[in-house]
């Protein structure tokens, strides 16, 4: 196995085009965090990080920023607004056949096109995000009071900071290898380790030494789980019927058809974070109007959500739920019967068709049960830990590690397939 790595590790170092892609990667990365770490102007570094630490909602924000949102620098919200659009656009299909048809029938062009849709909604979306987090922000203390014209160019900054990172993100997917949005927030959350290290280091405690072994076999043991429930399929045996054509015999070929567990991937968790942030904004604008009522519940709002365990609650069920909905949504068992119908393929003891169909939806019940209940707990991890150890330094973040550890493996996948495509 390590004779393998270093081979392949040689090969990407020689080959002309794939150490290019490599570079551009690192490249692009470089000059993401470079522009992540130009603040907004009139901004008050303690209120900031004293908000951060006492706002749930944000803090998995800043990890779909990159990290930009940490220092609001332009880059502060970060993908968000291209995320949400994407969000958007995967929930019209439910309401639009149009959208469905082209997300799931026209192939490689209709995602194209289903995927441009999703960059044209990113720029009010953009606008709309930056003018409410710097009238949330300013509201909160964090942000200074500003005139007009500079509350203006702000909101174009960010929008724009935005928009940069779309296309940097685009670039990467093309130019680069791996997803370049997922390899975005990736070099987010890896460049706040140092950070997080520096913390536990000079917050050391002696009397919770067990607590930091005990979290430690934890973290190995989550990263672990975390790879397992990634790479876990569930291979369903398919047939291909044998056909005679003149002298030749084609076919009666036996293969599977994978099926992940986790086949909605970090998905769900964006989903519900969206769907929890709102509630959050609207509450805090509501809670500084000067209406009695109107403030009261605004106040209520923000006051139940930053309750542990109705956040907690909330959280696991709508991470659950948009499981199944995300799954519903990419995974499409009629269409899949019905493609292995045409090209002469059946599942061994199933009758071809509405049979096959059902049989499908079936095991795709019963499997995505197991990863909306993987992906919930994951979601609400830190508040367990938090809960268990009473360390807030050491807290595993779920959703952080869910995107590290796929976006590695995506990425070792794809830089193997370049390599075995150059060796034969």
């Amino acid at each position: 196995m390590g004779e393998t790595f270093i081979r392949k590790l040689k090969l990407v170092v020689e080959d002309e085009v794939l150490r290019s892609r490599v570079l551009f990667v690192l490249g692009a990365l470089i000059v993401f965090r470079l522009l992540a770490a130009i603040p907004i102007p009139g901004i008050d570094p303690v209120a900031l990080q004293n908000y951060l630490n006492n706002n749930q909602f944000l803090g998995l924000l800043n990890i779909f920023s990159g990290g930009g949102f940490s220092t609001l620098s332009i880059m502060m919200i970060g993908v968000s607004p291209f995320i949400t659009g994407s969000i958007v656009m995967q929930l019209a299909t439910v309401l639009s056949p149009a959208l469905k048809t082209m997300y799931q029938e026209e192939g490689d062009a209709g995602r194209m096109r289903f995927m441009q849709y999703s960059r044209y909604l990113t720029l009010p979306l953009a606008f709309i995000q930056a003018f409410g987090f710097l009238i949330l922000l300013r509201g909160s203390g964090v942000v200074s009071s500003l005139d007009m014209v500079h509350t203006v160019a702000n909101v174009c900054v960010i929008a724009a900071g935005a928009l940069l990172l779309m296309w940097i993100g685009e670039l990467i997917t093309e130019f680069g290898i791996g997803n370049g949005i997922s390899l975005i927030i990736f070099s987010g959350i890896v460049a706040r380790i140092p950070s997080a290290l520096s913390h536990v280091v000079f917050g050391f405690d002696v009397s919770q030494i067990p607590a930091y072994v005990g979290f430690i076999i934890a973290a190995a043991a989550i990263v672990g789980g975390v790879v397992f429930i990634t790479e876990a399929e569930r291979p369903i045996p398919v047939t291909y019927a044998r056909r005679v054509r003149g002298m030749k015999v084609m076919g009666g070929v036996s293969t599977y058809l994978p099926i992940r567990v986790n086949q909605a991937g970090v998905m769900p968790i964006v989903f519900a974070l969206s769907i929890l942030l709102f509630p959050q904004m609207i509450g805090s604008f509501l809670a500084k109007s000067g209406i009695l009522i109107v403030s009261s519940v605004g106040s209520a709002v923000v006051a139940a959500l930053a309750n542990q365990w109705i956040y907690g609650a909330l959280y696991f069920f709508l991470v659950f739920l948009f499981t199944y909905f995300y799954t519903a949504i990419t995974f499409e068992p009629h269409q899949i019967a019905k493609n292995l119908q045409k090209n002469g393929a059946f599942v061994p003891g199933v009758r071809p068709g509405a049979t096959t169909s059902e049989y499908l939806a079936n095991i795709i019940t019963r499997i995505t049960l197991v990863g909306a209940l993987f992906l919930g707990v994951l979601a609400i991890l830190p508040l367990i830990l938090r809960g268990l150890t009473g360390i807030t330094s050491l807290t595993i973040g779920g959703t952080a590690l869910l995107i590290v550890v796929s976006v590695v493996l995506d990425l070792v996948k794809k830089i193997d397939a370049q390599t075995s495509i150059r060796e034969y």
